[in-house]
């Protein structure tokens, strides 16, 4: 069945077409840190392999990390002997600020990194970067964690690697495979909305990055890869371990409390079927039964134990209302930010007084409950009042989940403008037969990052004009990412049709 595309609507993912048009398609950055040895022998096989099976454009970046041997003289004679490749200084240590600085001034559409010890087979590159091409995905990382996945370390890293991934998944719910594994890609559109969300400068800040891009409701690719440990490796594991903990607690803690404004970020890169306005369906039905049956479910366990300790000193109306009360208020937290997506602080008061109200439906219903099993009795033993609360607890949660939904957190998403981020448009001359993609107002994460050449970013000589990234243009703007830039299609040419509901 086609369904009209709700008004609003990002248009559909670009993609780009092979060619070389001045622009590279694909930016490489390899950071290092005193790889003088090392540094020569990757880029020249990056560069043989890219020439050999890439069929885009492409640039190798050198990023040096304040290194203190010849690391940057090597990079330089690299620069100056090979048209592709390019080096840049940072005074300061850390992967991720040098990722965060060369992907920031970067005009290449798709950035990747991976590690100077080439540990990822290369064959992997291009599954790697095809689905950001192509405008399937927003981000790409290597799995070493993947069932097809063909890996040779030691037990040691290989313990501390799943631990620590169980580590993510168990405390910010993080359904990717590999945080860590050296080998990533993202979009630069996407990146210029998501980096400035990223805190950490060191090895945390993949980690991180993954983390919001997956909270934000982007798209990851995960591909296989092929692994080899490096027994050279200058990584000090246990510092490292240690700030990734601390990043994992920072994280988390950002997360729970709702500081990060994660929802005007979320789905702003393309034409996303959740977006589209379908009779019959209310939005995020299924999500919010399963968020709501989690929480419903640890509620009720909360509160039978809460019950069991306040029968202990006290009748069981008075146990009932206390441990009712007590859950009932851990439950509209709960559901508020988990099931209905509530973020900050905004209206929490309000929210828990309508939740007291539901919470005071269902006293009605379960000391309405109790009242008649003790009319039938004189004294019902303490498992049969639980039987009786489990099940006027239950039909008290439907009527909790309706009420919720429809009253406490209505979905008011139809009643504001949204906050999207705007997708490049065709750099093409204006014109009736041209197609011109609507956008949105301007996203409070616009980024212009500084062209190459500039003073304070001298990487190279190519420059880049973009429009700042999320500004609303009239029909005859045109984006363009500067003078010798690589065209953007449509996949189809009737993609920008609005009958077309890809």
């Amino acid at each position: 069945m086609r369904t009209e595309p709700s008004p609003g609507n990002l248009p559909a993912r670009e993609h780009l077409p092979a060619g070389n048009a001045g622009t590279p398609v694909l930016d490489v950055v390899i950071p290092v840190y005193n790889e003088e040895k090392d540094l020569q022998p990757c880029v020249l096989r990056l560069r043989e392999h890219l020439a050999r099976t890439f069929p885009y454009a492409f640039r190798i970046t050198i990023a040096d990390n304040a290194s203190t041997d010849t690391t940057p003289l090597v990079a330089a004679r690299l620069e100056a002997e090979m048209p592709e490749v390019r080096a840049f200084r940072l005074e300061q240590k850390g992967r991720g600020r040098a990722l965060r600085t060369v992907w920031s001034a970067s005009d290449a559409p798709v950035l990747a990194y991976m590690d100077v010890d080439l540990s990822t087979d290369l064959n992997a590159l291009l599954p790697l970067v095809a689905p950001l091409i192509s405008g399937h995905s927003d981000l790409a990382i290597g799995s070493r964690l993947a069932r097809s996945s063909r890996v040779v370390r030691g037990a040691k890293r290989e313990f501390i690697s799943r631990t620590y991934n169980l580590i993510l998944r168990g405390s910010l719910q993080a359904r990717f495979s590999d945080a860590q594994c050296g080998f990533k890609a993202i979009r630069r559109d996407v990146a210029q909305v998501l980096l400035p969300l990223v805190e950490d400068t060191g090895w945390f800040f993949d980690t991180e990055m993954l983390v919001l891009a997956e909270r934000a409701g982007l798209r990851i690719h995960e591909v296989p890869v092929d692994w080899v440990d490096d027994p050279d490796s200058t990584v000090h594991i246990v510092r490292t371990a240690t700030d990734d903990l601390k990043g994992v607690w920072r994280v988390g803690r950002a997360l729970a409390t709702g500081s990060l404004a994660l929802d005007r970020l979320a789905r702003p890169f393309g034409d996303d079927p959740r977006d589209r306005e379908i009779s019959d369906v209310p939005k995020g039905l299924a999500r919010q039964l399963v968020g709501f049956c989690v929480v419903g479910g640890l509620s009720t366990l909360f509160y039978l134990l809460l019950y069991s300790g306040f029968r202990t000193f006290s009748g069981s109306q008075v146990a009932n209302a206390l441990a009712l009360l007590v859950s009932a208020v851990a439950n509209t937290a709960a559901n508020r930010r988990l099931t209905f997506g509530v973020r900050g602080r905004g209206g929490a008061v309000k929210h828990q007084a309508q939740g007291l109200v539901v919470f005071g439906i269902g006293l009605a219903l379960t000391s309405g409950s109790l009242a008649a099993l003790n009319a039938a009795t004189n004294d019902p033993a303490h498992s049969t009042e639980l039987a009786v609360l489990i099940a006027a607890n239950l039909a008290a949660t439907v009527l909790r989940f309706l009420l919720f939904r429809a009253w406490v957190f209505p979905d008011r998403r139809d009643e504001s403008p949204s906050t999207v981020v705007a997708s490049h448009t065709p750099a093409v001359p204006a014109g009736p037969a041209s197609p011109v993609y609507a956008t949105a107002q301007r996203s409070p994460y616009s980024t212009t990052p500084e062209p190459y050449g500039s003073a304070s970013a001298p990487y190279g000589t190519t420059a880049y004009g973009s429009t700042p990234y999320g500004t609303t243009h009239s029909p005859h703007d045109h984006q363009t990412w500067g003078d010798a830039t690589m065209q953007l299609q449509p996949v189809r040419p009737n993609d920008h049709d609005p009958r077309d509901a890809r």
